[in-house]
């Protein structure tokens, strides 16, 4: 407190000092003419938002649509084959799992609950998926028992081909960074998905580490 009194004290003087000495100018030359003229500035228009533009585009946002029917066409209980490869050379490994897939938020996102048995350790996994409507893409976010990250993709539906790929990255706990991986989740038949992992390396190549057969109960 003492030294804000004293900057508050020097600043005051100093100001007092330069108008004394502006008086003494102003008074010593009387030949200057002041000009006493004070010009305004331009008030800035101020900035509106259309209410009505703002609804209409909340609404289009919010509302459901043809790819968030898609998503709901995979509501109910499937039964998983999983095929996984610890690397390139690796033989395969098998697992089974049992998948709950259901829409919340009145159809605006799908959720999926995964349980089964990974590597002999109870496996439980969950994700999420969104249709953006103003980025137009799908968004995936997935986290499960055996990590503490959460993964995020997104991607786009490919209709011939009747897949939706999807791009992102994921932790790798050997390495503490984040590793580049693709999704491709295809539309078989009514009752029948497939989902394929793939890790991206630095020179983007691609290794499949994990493929889902998935057949609706």
């Amino acid at each position: 407190m003492k030294n804000l009194f004293l900057i508050v004290s020097v600043f005051v003087l100093c100001f007092a000092s330069c108008k004394n000495e502006t008086k003494d100018s102003m008074e010593a030359d009387n030949s200057v003419e002041i000009d006493s003229v004070v010009t305004e500035e331009p008030e800035m228009p101020e900035i509106t938002m259309d209410s009505v533009a703002m609804q209409k585009a909340w609404e289009a946002y919010m509302t459901p649509g043809e790819q968030h029917e898609r998503m709901a066409a995979d509501v109910g209980t499937w039964n998983d084959e999983l095929t996984f490869w610890m690397g390139p050379d690796a033989p395969p490994e098998k697992a089974t799992a049992t998948e709950e897939i259901k829409m919340i938020m009145g159809g605006r996102y799908q959720e999926g609950t995964i349980t089964g048995e990974m590597m002999g350790m109870p496996f439980v996994g969950r994700s999420t998926i969104a249709y953006d409507n103003a980025s137009n893409e799908y968004i995936s976010t997935w986290i499960d028992n055996m990590g503490t990250g959460i993964s995020v993709m997104r991607g786009k539906y490919d209709a011939p081909s009747k897949t939706t790929t999807f791009t992102g990255t994921m932790m790798d706990p050997m390495t503490g960074k984040e590793k580049q991986m693709k999704q491709v989740y295809t539309y078989i038949d009514e009752n029948t998905r497939k989902l394929e992992m793939f890790e991206i390396g630095p020179s983007g190549n691609e290794f499949k580490n994990m493929e889902i057969m998935m057949t609706k109960a």
